[in-house]
């Protein structure tokens, strides 16, 4: 009977929301209504600025043309000046030359022949150099280009107008799980999107973390116990829209995880639920696990299921391009403890250090405690410290990892508390 009660509860509930969204719908039609009357005096006052900014063009044009005809008439008013000033003078010097021929006396008329000569000469060079054969053109060099405005006019069309408006994230839908966020949002209802972008603020101010076309996403690598306040936003061709009331999430306190199926070298075989680990290779794979840590102080263990002393298992941390076909520790991304039967190294970029006495066997535990506060990675052997990695300055995500080889098996195990007297 509770269970019926329940369950009848919650579909009462989704049946109101059910019944106030038609409701809302509804009312829709005079929105639309309104918002077409509103629309369309915007797109009445758009055409009226255009046919505004021809009309000041065409002012322009007309008195750029009439401009280049002033100039053109003053050239041809110019080019008559000259000509009749030459005209004149050339008529003047005829007539002198006439007279001059009708002189009887010959002694006189040589003396002035050869004045007359040069001077007839030098009108008649100046005509070919100041007078031009060729009148002003009178047309006009110009022409008008409509084609790009009438290209530009064809185009003229509508486009979404407005943002959308804000989604409505679904509370009881988005979950937080491990260090995980799946969200899902009902978008604005009148709105046209493009897609989503989902942001959220961990304290520092709100940053994107999801951008896609789908209603729901899923969120993961955030910080493990952690308040997130989350929201959502449409976008389209106009820009980002208004976002959404905002949804608090918190991570869980402890990491729980197993081994990454994807984050191993082929030679590691791992369990039906990926939290043992095995290798039949000589040489040493890696297999990270399926979460990342980039804060806080985490803790976690591995029980040695099977150990031959000539195997040197190696267990860490590493960035997740760490190498998976050589010991973990060998390059820059990985850190570990390795051990055999007897003894231990630490090793990073395939430095050694921190030698220790004491090793391992089937049966033993090996805990690692990540402190990522105080950049400092522990290693225990059955709650007892073995050595120590300060890496401090380092930034970014950290996986939990193992290198193992051949005669070595391990079970991970996860959310657990430090050991007693762990410096967290």
């Amino acid at each position: 009977m509770t269970d019926l009660s329940f369950h009848l509860q919650q579909l009462t509930e989704r049946a109101k929301s059910a019944a106030d969204y038609i409701h809302q719908l509804k009312g829709l039609a005079d929105v639309v209504t309104d918002n077409c009357a509103e629309f369309e005096a915007t797109v009445s006052e758009r055409c009226d600025e255009l046919m505004e900014l021809i009309q000041q063009r065409r002012h322009q044009l007309i008195q750029y043309l009439h401009s280049t005809r002033d100039d053109k008439i003053r050239s041809v008013k110019q080019q008559v000046s000259q000509a009749t000033v030459r005209l004149q003078q050339t008529n003047g010097l005829l007539m002198f030359c006439i007279e001059a021929l009708k002189e009887r006396d010959d002694s006189a008329f040589l003396q002035i022949s050869q004045m007359l000569t040069h001077r007839v000469a030098s009108y008649d060079l100046m005509w070919g150099r100041d007078i031009t054969d060729q009148p002003i053109n009178p047309d006009l060099d110009l022409s008008l280009e409509t084609d790009t405005v009438r290209a530009a006019i064809q185009q003229f069309n509508f486009i979404q107008m407005k943002p959308p408006g804000p989604p409505t994230l679904l509370a009881e839908e988005c979950t937080a799980e491990n260090n995980r966020l799946r969200l899902r949002w009902r978008p604005h209802p009148t709105s046209h999107h493009d897609g989503f972008i989902v942001q959220l603020n961990d304290g520092v101010g709100f940053q994107d973390a999801y951008c896609g076309r789908e209603a729901h996403c899923l969120i993961t690598g955030l910080h493990f116990n952690t308040r997130y306040k989350c929201r959502v936003k449409g976008y389209n061709s106009t820009g980002d829209g208004p976002p959404s009331d905002a949804v608090s999430l918190r991570t869980t306190d402890v990491a729980w995880f197993t081994f990454d199926p994807s984050g191993r070298h082929p030679d590691v075989s791992l369990s039906r639920d990926n939290s043992s680990a095995t290798c039949d290779s000589f040489e040493s794979r890696v297999a990270l696990a399926s979460v990342g840590f980039s804060r806080g102080t985490h803790y976690w263990e591995f029980s040695v299921d099977k150990f031959d002393g000539n195997a040197d298992p190696a267990f860490g941390m590493a960035r997740a391009g760490v190498s998976r076909d050589c010991m973990l520790g060998k390059d820059n991304k990985g850190w570990s403890m390795y051990i055999d039967g007897k003894r231990s190294w630490l090793m990073h970029q395939d430095i050694h250090s921190g030698r220790a006495e004491g090793g391992i066997k089937a049966g033993d535990t090996v805990g690692i405690l990540l402190n990522l506060t105080a950049q400092k990675l522990t290693f225990y052997i059955n709650d007892v410290v073995q050595g120590r990695i300060d890496f401090g300055g380092l930034q970014g995500t950290f996986y939990p990892a193992v290198s193992l080889n051949r005669n070595v098996a391990v079970t991970l195990h996860t959310a657990l508390e430090p050991p007693v007297g762990a410096d967290c």
